[in-house]
């Protein structure tokens, strides 16, 4: 047992030589760096946690973060030479899974999809699954019970709440740009009308609504405007009476002009 844990803690130190060429000795990584400071501790609480072990494995998490600025829950599962670059921000939830060899920079969330049913979420499968060779660019937010297939690499700032494929490579709001050949690297772009897979925007939804009403308003109001004679019979959504309304008397609305223009009172 204590074998195979120095054999992962060995494992996470020669991945950040693997993965950070800022990295110069053994001394130094050890001492100044907080990725690889917040897996150490996470294994220890997720082994306690494992193991039955009450409030503790919290306890390290919650110094965790306030040591390295990592919130790792102790229920999230890591795999083997795992490496956090800088790491400020990074948020990984209970029922996350990450694979061997992945990597995440700073400012990366695996978390849930917001809900208000939170109590049907509790127990369930919420967070994502992440599978080996994955790398998170900085600032990434991967939501939801996903699959991140083998070798993905997610670009900095981007939002993933669908599953994408083993080997590709995923931009801005679930749009994959790219795949890659496992065997040969070789790079082959993904055509555009085949990836689109946008988030509802309920802003933007609201904004055409709006658009749509003022444009029908304008319609009507055109319409009264260009009707000879009184107008009659103005309904406002098939409701309400018929009412006349008078033509305007150009001579009279002149006058109200002047007189607010120059401060007049009747």
């Amino acid at each position: 047992m204590l074998s195979h844990a120095l054999r992962v803690f060995r494992e996470d130190l020669q991945a950040v030589f693997e993965r950070d060429p800022a990295a110069k000795n053994v001394v130094e990584v050890v001492l100044a760096y907080p990725g690889l400071h917040a897996i150490w501790l996470h294994r220890i609480a997720h082994a306690l946690l494992r193991a039955g072990v009450p409030i503790i494995p919290r306890l390290i998490s919650h110094l965790n973060r306030f040591l390295t600025g990592i919130e790792i829950h102790p229920g999230a599962t890591i795999g083997r030479r795992f490496f956090i670059d800088h790491g400020m921000g990074v948020v990984i939830g209970e029922t996350a899974e990450i694979g061997d060899d992945c990597m995440l920079y700073q400012g990366v969330s695996l978390a849930i999809v917001h809900t208000h049913d939170v109590p049907r979420l509790r127990g369930t499968k919420r967070h994502p699954t992440l599978g080996n060779c994955v790398t998170v660019g900085a600032g990434a937010k991967l939501l939801g019970a996903i699959t991140i297939g083998e070798g993905v690499i997610v670009g900095a700032g981007s939002i993933v709440t669908r599953d994408v494929p083993p080997h590709t490579t995923v931009v801005g709001t679930n749009r994959i740009v790219a795949e890659r050949d496992p065997e040969t690297g070789e790079l082959r772009r993904v055509p555009d009308q085949q990836v689109r897979m946008s988030l509802p925007d309920p802003e933007l939804e609201l904004i055409r609504a709006l658009h749509t009403r003022v444009r029908e308003l304008e319609a009507r109001l055109n319409a009264l405007e260009t009707r000879p004679g009184a107008v009659r019979d103005i309904r406002l959504e098939g409701r309400g009476e018929p009412v006349t309304v008078p033509p305007p008397d150009p001579a009279r609305a002149f006058e109200e002009r002047v007189r607010a223009m120059e401060g007049w009172k009747d």
